[in-house]
């Protein structure tokens, strides 16, 4: 299920969702693994087939799985919300950023940094406010 939210919401804003300027409102629910572990390869699966749809091809869907996969794995073993959102920003700005860099040949840092506000505002700004409410309406509970 988490697989297929993530895939639906990246492609069905894919004209926000992909690219060194993206905003991928999915990537709030890269803040799911601090509460359920069974969100780690949802995330994973989820990106793959959503880095499918892309454009960027095998590279975007292995490094772009990764760098869910990376941000799931170090969220799930956070100590709070806040930190758990941090992993996916670094985890994208990074692997993301460089990727784009090399495919697409645009400048490194600043690829880095557009990729990380744009996971920020989804992490911070989407993410960490909605699983707030979840948490609130007891739809969620760390395990």
């Amino acid at each position: 299920m988490i697989a297929a939210v993530y895939a639906a919401l990246t492609v069905a804003l894919a004209p926000i969702s992909y690219g060194p300027l993206q905003f991928r409102v999915s990537e709030a629910l890269t803040l799911l693994p601090f509460y359920m572990s069974e969100a780690v390869p949802g995330l994973f699966i989820g990106c793959v087939f959503a880095n499918a749809y892309g454009g960027f091809g095998l590279a975007d869907m292995f490094f772009g799985g990764l760098a869910t996969l990376i941000a799931a794995v170090l969220s799930r073993r956070s100590k709070n919300l806040w930190l758990a959102a941090f992993w996916p920003v670094l985890s994208n700005m990074v692997i993301i950023g460089t990727m784009l860099h090399f495919l697409i040949d645009v400048p490194l840092a600043a690829t880095c940094l557009e990729v990380g506000i744009g996971e920020a505002g989804a992490c911070f700004v989407v993410g960490v406010p909605l699983m707030k409410i979840l948490e609130k309406r007891e739809v969620l509970c760390r395990e």
